[in-house]
């Protein structure tokens, strides 16, 4: 196996969308990294996932808020949480730029 790509390498400068690189699938799980370079969920938008997501910043930093909590949650790098199953949950801002691994897990 000689490609070993990195994490780290190639966040753009800035673009309109976030990136979604999916690096592992397997059955009942999915790992992905995400490049933000400052996007927020549109307005009255809100993620609902059939399964569980664990996300985790590498670099950079961002704000998720979800349905249930008063203010949002700031995450700075090396910061990591568990968004369990239909936990409705938006961005509100990401640094440029921000570097997510995401890890996607099947419904129970």
């Amino acid at each position: 196996m000689s490609d070993h790509p990195n994490l780290y390498a190639g966040p753009p400068t800035r673009t309109d969308a976030e990136i979604f690189e999916t690096l592992l699938t397997r059955p009942g799980i999915r790992v992905e990294r995400i490049v933000s370079t400052g996007q927020a969920s549109p307005p009255g938008f809100w993620y609902d996932q059939d399964g569980d997501e664990w996300v985790a910043v590498l670099k950079g930093s961002a704000e998720l808020r979800f349905a249930d909590e008063p203010a949002p949650r700031r995450l700075a790098e090396g910061d990591h949480l568990l968004i369990p199953a239909q936990c409705r949950h938006r961005v509100e801002r990401t640094a440029n730029p921000t570097i997510w691994l995401a890890v996607h897990l099947a419904p129970r």
